[in-house]
């Protein structure tokens, strides 16, 4: 078993209504038997769930390729070889 300390904690206040900002214990003991978790546990997917669609899922970059990036990349791959790809998800105009 984990030891708690208090560092790694929070104080958290179920709001007196639900709003924008805020729910009811009510509303997170209905949405945690809802779920078949704990308050804890809804709290901690809520927050994940909003993590995934609010902060970037990766690192930036260093912007553009660099002209020597690019010439390491075009010495990899064979150059000359013209391809194509053919796709019947788009409708293609024929002149």
């Amino acid at each position: 078993m984990t030891t708690r300390t208090t560092a790694n904690q929070i104080a958290f206040r179920y709001r007196p209504v639900d709003s924008a900002t805020g729910v009811t214990r009510e509303t997170a003991q209905r949405l945690a038997g809802y779920l078949g978790v704990d308050e804890t546990q809804a709290i901690h997917q809520a927050l994940r769930e909003l993590a995934i669609k609010l902060l970037p899922q990766y690192e930036a970059d260093d912007g553009s390729l660099t002209v020597a990036q690019v010439r390491q990349i075009k010495k990899r791959i064979p150059q000359g070889t013209k391809r194509s790809v053919r796709s019947s998800l788009f409708q293609v105009e024929t002149a």
